[in-house]
């Protein structure tokens, strides 16, 4: 702990402005390799999250302008936007942004108060609710016959007369769908990994924006904004799991590398699980929090209902805060434990 005359010049605005600026590389590869629909996306996120956010403080009676200047309203619209189809229909994306921000955040007490990741409430809400609009994914550019300019993204976000044929030209289903379905009509992990979609460690474009997620992590894991504790046992945790059910049966469980490769997995080990405020606070409670959360995304991957399983990991590890942290307690100095009673 510094000194009371050191003066500490970290305020939430610039935590919440370098975790923007963490995602930048994501944002971009993103448009590079799956079409401008991402950018859309995270326009209408924004607006819809600015607007919620000054909707609330405007009605629990808090000044508007500094928190809403604190940009934590567009970090959950980001990170909300980010986990979802780039082509998603504007409803599904507005729908989301406001369960986030009105529910998961205010009706919990608003910024420090929320129990659970407001982008990850979002995301679940969606997920369980239109899993149909949930699945229509842009395919990488280099695999769709027709890449899409942002014109025509535009037209099939905001629900224009598009032919049904461009739609199937431009959509495929994701590299963790494709695993599913596949393993489900009993083919083994190297017949389906044979396809297009499959890349070098991942899926063809994924792996990379996984890397772009992965280099704005370790920018703000070299600013300390986050720790090293939740992401490397987030990873740990999902390459171990896989890792075991691969090594017992190989044609049924994909590649730790492959799990660990796709962008939700380093989205959620750098930017979502270690968010500070639902999240384990003690150190050792952050490597229990970063080992389940990367346990239960494999095991919802595997048996669950879902091809992906991060927001319900770590929503999962969000309820379980109190107790790891109330075990996890560092020992204070001077402190004597007392000796079980024989």
């Amino acid at each position: 702990m510094p000194s009371p005359y050191i003066l500490d010049r970290t305020s939430v605005t610039v935590v919440m402005a370098w975790v923007l600026a963490a995602l930048l590389p994501g944002i971009g590869v993103y448009v590079w390799l799956f079409g401008p629909g991402i950018l859309l996306t995270l326009s209408i996120a924004t607006v819809t999250a600015v607007a919620a956010e000054a909707g609330m403080l405007k009605a629990r009676g808090y000044p508007i302008k500094p928190f809403l200047g604190d940009l934590s309203a567009v970090v959950t619209a980001w990170l909300l936007a980010l986990s979802l189809p780039s082509l998603a229909p504007w409803w599904l994306i507005v729908t989301g942004t406001l369960f986030a921000i009105v529910v998961a955040k205010h009706l919990y007490g608003g910024l420090g108060q929320n129990v659970f990741n407001p982008a990850m409430v979002g995301y679940a809400v969606l997920i369980v609710s239109f899993p149909v609009q949930m699945t229509q994914w842009a395919g990488p550019l280099e695999l769709t016959a027709t890449p899409l300019g942002i014109g025509q993204s535009a037209a099939i976000i905001f629900g224009a007369d598009v032919p049904k044929s461009l739609l199937d030209a431009v959509t495929m289903a994701t590299p963790l769908d494709t695993l599913r379905t596949g393993l489900l009509q009993q083919h083994t992990v190297d017949e389906v990994v044979r396809q297009p979609i499959f890349g070098y460690l991942g899926g063809t474009g994924f792996e990379w924006l996984a890397a772009a997620f992965l280099l704005g992590g370790l920018l703000l894991w070299a600013l300390r904004i986050i720790s090293w504790q939740v992401p490397l046992a987030f990873l740990v945790g999902v390459w171990l799991t896989a890792g075991f059910l691969h090594f017992f049966d190989a044609g049924r469980f994909g590649a730790p590398w492959f799990h660990v490769f796709a962008p939700s997995v380093m989205l959620g080990a750098f930017f979502i699980a270690t968010d500070p405020v639902s999240g384990a606070t003690t150190p050792r409670g952050k490597v229990v929090f970063g080992l389940g959360a990367g346990f239960l995304t494999i095991v919802i991957r595997t048996w669950g209902g879902f091809p992906d399983g991060v927001a319900f990991a770590i929503l999962l590890m969000n309820l379980c805060v109190p107790l790891i942290d109330q075990y996890t307690q560092p020992r204070v100095y001077g402190e004597v434990r007392k000796e079980p009673r024989a």
